[in-house]
Order: C-alpha cells, then structure tokens, then sequence
C-alpha cells in the first residue's frame, strides 16, 4: 500500500508526511542529538485503517534507521507500535524502556 519514496521528511515543520490522494498523514517530532522523539501521529479519518498505520510507522522508522538516529517515542500510539514490534525496541537509546 505504501511506498517508502513516498515518504517526505519535511524537516522545516518537523514532521514525516505521506500524501494519500488528497489527504495528508503525518508524525511530528523533535530532534535533539542523535535522538528523535516520534511526539504525535495524525491520520485522516478517510484513511484510518490499521494496515495503513503499520505501514505508514513501519517506513518512517526505516527512514530513522537509515539515518542512525534513536526513537524516542512520546506519543501513545507509536509506543504502542513499538510494543508489540521487537524489532524497533533496539533503536531506543540506553536507559528508554516502553
């Protein structure tokens, strides 16, 4: 459903976009470091749907992995996400546990 190409990290308002037709969901954060806290997910009603949202969060921490940068995840949701995916736990810096 989703291609990482897609993905846009607009860095001026601090937030990862992915356009779908007309609408626009994103992640906002804040970088600090080598740190980046994930601090709200904003998903259309249009487009709410829960594969959606694992694809979507699944390209936007590739695209943190790629850049060698820890998650910091503040928002509930993305916490949640990262919960039930081992695989992202390691990308949490020394002393974060969710």
């Amino acid at each position: 459903m989703i291609d990482a190409a897609e993905l846009i990290d607009n860095d001026f308002l601090r937030q990862f976009e992915l356009k779908i037709d007309s609408h626009l969901a994103k992640i906002e954060y804040s970088l600090q470091e080598r740190k980046i806290f994930l601090t709200k997910l904003v998903i259309p009603e249009e487009i709410k749907d829960d594969e959606f949202r694992k694809e979507f969060l699944e390209a936007v921490f590739k695209s943190i992995s790629e850049r060698n940068l820890s998650v910091v995840p503040t928002s509930p949701e993305i916490a949640k996400f990262v919960r039930s995916n081992r695989k992202y736990k390691r990308m949490l810096p020394v002393g974060v546990r969710i």
